[in-house]
């Protein structure tokens, strides 16, 4: 059972939802107010270190205990799924308190970027007529989904008065569409051993990003698996995934070690040294650059394919969405006038149904975009993208969505191993006045024109053999967790 309401102070009544909102068949409490933001919060009580812990207590405190889940013990799809079903039985009942807060409700969730987008996924399956907006609390070692919509990169106080402030900051936020994208992967069955996507430390189930359809799906085709998941913010592949993953292994092995936000940071670094990602030209073998590995096409107009050239030096590529990648870097940056007339490029916008398409040579290519107006290098903006790997280029690669990586391995003897991203829609988050994401309906924000042009190096596929099948699917599957994830494997 909750707190009674009645001793509760006016602020935090503005955040409180009374208990026959939330359990079922209780008699309806005479209430003498209606919340101006009411909020469910999911936290990760595994996520940093302690502070998950600690940040659960806290809430549990200042708001209705069943108001607050700790995503170890029950998951996201079941909470909302089962609060939405309590809200139509309450509003045909007549219970105009359940339709008002039904209409404001927010929701919080505090955990990495994996958590974040977890949750994302979930509110996107529900496929709600008016789908509650999501504030993100950083309690991860990037933070990247919090940083790029205000909420900061480090991670928070517990306490009371930073949990209020928090909440405060959530009743002012202000609703903000993005983008989500659908990334999907086919190959022909392997003649010999599997090619599903292995996670940090060779343990399957704790991949959730990216997973392999079932039998009953309908994009699987027999003699093919095919693969699929789903991100907000960048999918990479390359070293920079390979360093994420040798970080994520680490973790996996010595947990002990990963108690603070800054010792994960030097970490990382560490193993981005010790994995080569510093000197990639000596370290690296050039057979295993992006293009010697894959040809890429994009898709800028429907059924319009290109083939994007690659420079060979590039060992790393990141198809990006929000403004912030690597910890709150962002290797986009804003295209000057002449690069916007010349290269047909634009500002990033979070809005548009447009990835901006990055690659990167190694760290110290990384560490540019430190400096004023630094990016890595710009290759393309796309509705839709396209790697096609080369037969026997490599026997593995490494990828990640949203900080999840993992190892993919490929048939040798197979040409047509092909991962295609396209968009899927849009979720709304709640963003601060420190927002570094940028509407292109943001009237604040300079629009530059994006021209279509034909291209010569054009493909010129006048109909995509996937685009019946990409219709198929909802969200549902796409961002569909198992029943046996650990929790504190996600970040």
């Amino acid at each position: 059972m909750g707190d009674c309401s009645s001793q509760m102070s006016q602020p935090l009544k503005d955040f409180y939802i009374p208990d026959h909102i939330l359990i079922p068949d209780l008699e309806p409490e005479e209430v003498s107010y209606t919340p101006t933001c009411p909020v469910i919060v999911f936290i990760n009580s595994k996520s940093g270190g302690q502070l998950g812990g600690d940040l659960l207590k806290t809430y549990r405190k200042l708001l209705n205990r069943v108001q607050v889940y700790d995503l170890g013990e029950e998951a996201p799809d079941k909470v909302l799924q089962r609060l939405y079903g309590y809200f139509e039985k309450l509003k045909s009942d007549g219970d105009t308190l359940a339709a008002e807060i039904q209409k404001r409700l927010r929701l919080i969730v505090a955990g990495g970027d994996g958590t974040a987008s977890w949750l994302l996924g979930v509110v996107s399956d529900l496929k709600l007529a008016q789908p509650p907006p999501v504030a993100t609390v950083p309690l991860g070692t990037g933070n990247n989904l919090p940083f790029s919509f205000g909420w900061g990169k480090k991670n928070p106080g517990t306490d009371r008065q930073s949990v209020e402030y928090f909440l405060d900051q959530v009743m002012k936020a202000t609703e903000m569409q993005i983008d989500s994208w659908h990334i999907i992967m086919r190959m022909r069955a392997p003649k010999e051993g599997t090619c599903d996507p292995v996670a940090p430390l060779e343990l399957p189930h704790a991949l959730h990003a990216f997973h392999r359809v079932s039998t009953s799906d309908s994009l699987n085709v027999e003699g093919y698996h095919t693969f699929r998941g789903g991100f907000w913010n960048y999918f990479s592949m390359g070293m920079d995934a390979q360093v994420s993953y040798a970080f994520h292994t680490e973790r996996k092995q010595h947990p002990e070690k990963f108690k603070n936000q800054l010792v994960n940071q030097g970490t990382y670094a560490k193993l981005g040294w010790t994995q080569g990602w510093f000197f990639a030209s000596l370290s690296h073998s050039s057979s295993r650059n992006i293009a010697q590995v894959a040809k890429l096409k994009i898709m800028k107009r429907p059924g319009h394919w290109e083939e994007l050239c690659v420079p060979r030096s590039i060992r790393s590529i990141v198809c990006l969405n929000l403004p912030s990648f690597s910890g709150g870097l962002n290797p986009w940056g804003t295209p000057n006038q002449r690069k916007v007339r010349d290269r047909d490029l634009t500002a990033p916008y979070v809005d548009d149904g447009l990835l901006e398409v990055v690659g990167f040579r190694d760290a110290w290519h990384g560490l540019v975009l430190l400096a004023p107006n630094g990016h890595g290098t710009r290759l393309a903006q796309a509705h839709r993208i396209r790697f096609e790997f080369h037969r026997g280029a490599a026997d593995h690669t490494y990828m990640r969505i949203d900080g999840e990586p993992w190892k993919q391995p490929l048939p040798m003897d197979d040409d047509t191993v092909v991962v295609e991203i396209s968009h899927l829609g849009q979720v709304n988050m709640l963003a601060t006045n420190h927002c570094r994401s940028k509407s292109i309906h943001d009237p604040s924000t300079p629009l530059s024109a994006s021209s279509q042009h034909d291209d010569e190096d054009s493909c010129g596929e006048s109909e995509d053999e996937w685009e019946g099948e990409r219709r198929k699917f909802g969200a549902a599957e796409t961002f569909k967790f198992p029943e046996e994830i650990d929790i504190a494997n996600l970040s």
